[in-house]
């Protein structure tokens, strides 16, 4: 049990600490907003010849993110969204008009690792994926699991030691995810022949995986960018819109490219792309609204040039996946939306992003669509009880030597 006492001294304690930490960070993070805001007006390709002006002059690192043509059409880094409501009923309306007759699908997944209390290596994952065609009647959308065993020769696969089971696991949910949203891409190819709207695929989490994100010395993390990659080119080649949401996101793209155009200002390794476009600038006057003030409104769509990504992310020098950043909510940190650039070529990000704002209007915040198939995913403690007496019933039945840690079976009574 947490001894909240204890806690509360503790906090007491080390009040200066917090203290000084929110005073350097506010006063960082408004300084970045107020870099981001002085952007409005120039063009991408100032922009673009500016950082690498920087570079040349003081071997400077390369901007994680470049703006597109979009800053000159916006004439600022942020597209306000024009749509306003009265009240909750309109904002559902415009949502319902937004979605009818489109088919969004999006997936999620959980993962049962029973760890070392049973002595037959086994793990599981489970994907669900919801898809609403959005009919009149509320007919045709398809909800389904995809359940899969990890058997003990794939996990003992740990290359030496260098990865674990938990990452094994993670990857066959991950990869599992994709594959069941690129069967989704596949069976809407050619919708604008059948003269349908843009389907939307949704994936809970990033499409841009650099080497650098995933620390191991094995080959590993190449089958995550392998994955992620497959699945932006499916969707390029199928002409079929997939996004990815990340609800809490702690990029660091466009601070990069505030870092990368401005020579004299201290970089800071606390501040996050979400947390500038959340705050008001650091101007003189009293009060400054945040550069995403509203509801709905986004960033312009930016280029990915992080670090560490690989060529499979390029197609030759041009990247193959970009972001904005959306309000999905009244008072929280904007979502990040990956997305990949051909959508934007296409002419279609704003129907694709009219169609997030939507399911998040729907889902009250999040998307609704993600919502749904996170719910359906879910496993319970209930289910990984069961999950273990299935798995002890088969070793019974298959004459395995099967066991239950002693104190896994006491935690179970006690909780």
């Amino acid at each position: 049990m947490l001894y909240r006492q204890h806690l509360i001294s503790e906090l007491h304690a080390r009040r200066e600490a917090f203290v000084t930490f929110e005073r350097t960070w506010s006063a960082e993070v408004r300084a970045y907003a107020g870099r981001l805001r002085a952007l409005a007006g120039q063009s991408a390709q100032a922009i673009r010849e500016a950082t690498q002006a920087q570079q040349q002059a003081r071997a400077a690192h390369k901007p994680n993110a470049l703006p597109t043509d979009e800053l000159e059409r916006a004439g600022s880094f942020v597209v306000p969204f024009e749509v306003r409501w009265r009240a909750h009923e309109e904002a559902r309306s415009w949502a319902l008009e937004v979605l009818a007759g489109r088919v969004t699908c999006a997936t999620d997944g959980s993962q049962l690792l029973p760890g070392r209390e049973i002595n037959l290596p086994v793990a599981a994952v489970q994907v669900a994926s919801f898809e609403n065609p959005h009919t009149a009647d509320g007919r045709g959308y398809r909800k389904e699991a995809h359940f899969e065993l990890v058997t003990p020769d794939e996990l003992l696969a740990t290359d030496g030691g260098k990865i674990t089971a938990a990452d094994i696991v993670g990857l066959r949910r991950f990869a599992l995810e994709l594959r069941v949203l690129g069967e989704f891409m596949e069976r809407k190819r050619g919708w604008q022949a059948r003269g349908e709207h843009v389907p939307v695929a949704l994936f809970d989490g990033t499409l841009l995986i650099s080497a650098a994100q995933i620390r191991t010395e094995s080959n590993f993390p190449t089958k995550y960018i392998e994955a992620v990659a497959r699945a932006v080119r499916l969707s390029r080649d199928a002409q079929v819109p997939l996004v990815g949401f990340v609800d809490q996101s702690y990029a660091r793209d466009l601070v990069s490219l505030l870092d990368a155009l401005n020579k004299d200002a201290r970089r800071s390794l606390m501040v996050y792309d979400a947390q500038v476009l959340h705050v008001p600038a650091d101007t003189t006057e009293e009060t400054s609204a945040p550069l995403l003030a509203s509801w709905g409104d986004r960033t312009i769509f930016c280029h990915c040039l992080r670090e560490g990504l690989t060529a499979e992310f390029y197609d030759g020098n041009k990247p193959l996946v970009g972001f904005i950043y959306l309000q999905t909510t009244g008072e929280g940190t904007p979502a990040r939306l990956d997305i990949p650039a051909w959508i934007y070529e296409a002419g279609l990000l704003d129907e694709v992003v009219d169609t997030v704002r939507a399911e998040c209007v729907v889902g009250n915040g999040y998307p609704y669509a993600l919502e749904t198939a996170d719910e359906a995913a879910y496993i319970s403690g209930r289910d990984r009880a069961q999950f273990m007496r299935a798995l002890q019933e088969f070793a019974e039945r298959e004459q395995m030597p099967f066991r239950v840690a002693r104190k896994a079976i006491s935690k179970a009574h006690r909780r």
